[in-house]
């Protein structure tokens, strides 16, 4: 799929040519993203059967992904350092899926004949190659990027389950001990895969900064249908092995500044939340942190015991509970929705925010926080539905 270089020329909307014709293609294609989706995947297997085993068995949530990376994609188009930054993240990623240079252009071969079939109004020849010239971009970002990436770092990581403590009927506490060195920064995540669901990944934050002894925490949360999380649950046990992907994300704390902490973690939330509070005092910063741990009920709040004792350790850590159930104020704990106990405090003017949890509270979160005046800049989360973890290619 040679083509020469993506045009850059701004032909009056505030976009390139080439976003132009790029974001009505995705327009015209949006209501029928699904069909558009699945016609996609069966070109792809038809012409490359080889490449279905990269692929998990259900392609159920990688349908949804592939569209949601292409919209994310073509969103940052016109914005070089956001494209890379995105794009490198998946090429990186992309790896423990074993994808490769050479399965770039079979990818992009059914991706133009799926567009081609469903933006019947706005495909033409000047729209496929602005396609082309956009998709050969994407495609050689991230292989220069899990090329760069190979020589430092693995594919994936094993990791053995050395404990393993169910906290509630669908919550459980696993520590893991990796192979090999996992470097990571308090706040990130990475994606998990089973024995039991291979080729299918799913992403958790570490609940904890990194450790002498190189141990790693997750929390997990079953969910209704949730093959992965169901089998870390109730399934995996010590001894059981894992893979974990790199770690990603930007959730982490600037010790550059003396801002204090605002943070909201809602239900398994807490524990990149919890990890940032420990990067803090390692740090040996002194500066304020105000964590608000929300959950639907008292029972739910399952981290609650250890969020206290932090706070009885660092005197410029504080821990608000809220429960949106139960009894309230009168046993310690605020009542109602984490997003309006936050508003009820504060001021935040000197504070940036941490949001993590259940992707309508992070939006919630998020208007609140910008309704009482705090930049975009100095609100930080992770997580809105699935990262940016698409699967092979």
């Amino acid at each position: 799929m040679d083509a020469p270089a993506t045009r850059w020329t701004d032909d009056g909307t505030g976009r390139s040519t080439d976003a132009t014709l790029i974001h009505r293609t995705l327009a015209e294609i949006s209501p029928v993203a699904d069909q558009a989706t699945s016609y996609f995947y069966a070109l792809l297997f038809v012409r490359h059967p080889e490449l279905r085993n990269l692929f998990p068995v259900a392609m159920d949530v990688q349908r949804d992904r592939l569209l949601r990376a292409i919209l994310t994609a073509a969103d940052r188009l016109d914005d070089a350092r956001a494209l890379a930054e995105y794009l490198g993240e998946l090429g990186r990623g992309h790896r423990k899926y074993g994808t490769l240079p050479m399965h770039y252009p079979a990818v992009g071969e059914a991706l133009m004949g799926a567009l081609s079939r469903y933006a019947t109004t706005t495909w033409n020849g000047e729209t496929e190659a602005a396609w082309v010239r956009a998709y050969t971009a994407i495609s050689q970002i991230m292989i220069d990027s899990a090329a760069a990436d190979e020589q430092r770092a693995p594919a994936w990581w094993h990791a053995e389950i050395v404990s393993h403590d169910l906290r509630t009927r669908d919550i459980a506490v696993l520590t893991l001990r990796p192979g090999q060195a996992y470097p990571f920064i308090a706040g990130q995540y990475t994606a998990v895969e089973t024995p039991w669901w291979p080729r299918n990944w799913r992403h958790y934050s570490f609940a904890m900064a990194p450790r002498p002894d190189g141990l790693l925490t997750f929390h997990i949360k079953a969910v209704p249908a949730g093959w992965v999380s169901n089998a870390l649950v109730h399934r995996a046990r010590p001894g059981d092995i894992l893979r974990l992907g790199p770690p990603t994300g930007s959730m982490t704390v600037d010790h550059s500044t003396h801002n204090g902490l605002l943070c909201l973690g809602g239900g398994t939330g807490i524990a990149p939340i919890k990890a940032l509070v420990e990067d803090v005092a390692e740090h040996g910063d002194r500066r304020p942190v105000e964590v608000f741990y929300g959950a639907r009920s008292d029972h739910d709040l399952y981290d609650i015991d250890t969020m206290m004792r932090l706070q009885d350790t660092f005197p410029w850590l504080v821990v608000r509970p809220v429960v949106a159930i139960g009894p309230g104020t009168g046993s310690g704990l605020l009542r109602g929705l984490l997003p309006e106990a936050v508003r009820q405090h504060g001021p935040w003017h000197e504070y940036d925010a941490y949001l993590s949890g259940p992707p309508g509270m992070i939006r919630s979160g998020v208007d609140v926080l910008r309704g009482i005046g705090m930049p975009a800049g100095r609100i930080r989360h992770d997580f809105l539905d699935e990262p940016a973890d698409t699967g092979p290619a």
